[in-house]
């Protein structure tokens, strides 16, 4: 399965980012995926719904189903949380997953950077970030390329994985 990663701190533009980024390379005709981590308690349900109801009385998966999509919560309860690469394995086969946070894992990624949070670069101290998608020009080692131009990122990931030319 081919990956790419998109990080960077809070309020960096990681979001927005992937957001074009499934829109342009789907647009392109490939299959994608993404995962999402989240460093907070999260719900997809919301109490009073049947599944929240299932999963607070205890059960460890609950599935939902309609003509529209089907979802599969997995309560951890007491287990630790799977890596990244267990999550992957869940998924259904596509062209690309994207993967929007997880930046200590070890596949590619492009780092978001929005100037005005005042946060430092995490690329310097990581090789896995190929790239940076900024506000502001910057001068690095790496690739950088303006956050807003979607297509010059889509092109570089696609390259990276070798879909590019495909």
């Amino acid at each position: 399965m081919r990956i790419y990663g998109v990080v960077g701190w809070k309020n960096a533009g990681k979001t927005g980012l992937m957001e074009r980024l499934v829109a342009e390379i789907t647009g392109r005709g490939f299959s994608v995926s993404t995962v999402k981590h989240a460093h907070h308690r999260f719900d997809v349900d919301h109490a009073g719904k049947d599944s929240y109801r299932h999963r607070e009385a205890g059960a460890r998966e609950v599935l939902l189903a309609s003509g529209a999509r089907w979802a599969l919560m997995h309560e951890l309860r007491d287990e630790e949380e799977p890596p990244l690469e267990a999550l992957l394995a869940k998924l259904s086969p596509v062209d690309l997953v994207l993967v929007e946070g997880y930046k200590r894992d070890s596949h590619p990624k492009v780092e978001a950077h929005r100037a005005e949070t005042g946060n430092p670069l995490i690329a310097p101290n990581d090789a896995t970030v190929r790239a940076i998608a900024s506000d502001v020009p910057l001068d690095s080692d790496r690739v950088v390329f303006d956050l807003n131009d979607t297509v010059a990122i889509a092109d570089f990931v696609l390259d990276e994985v070798g879909l590019k030319n495909v």
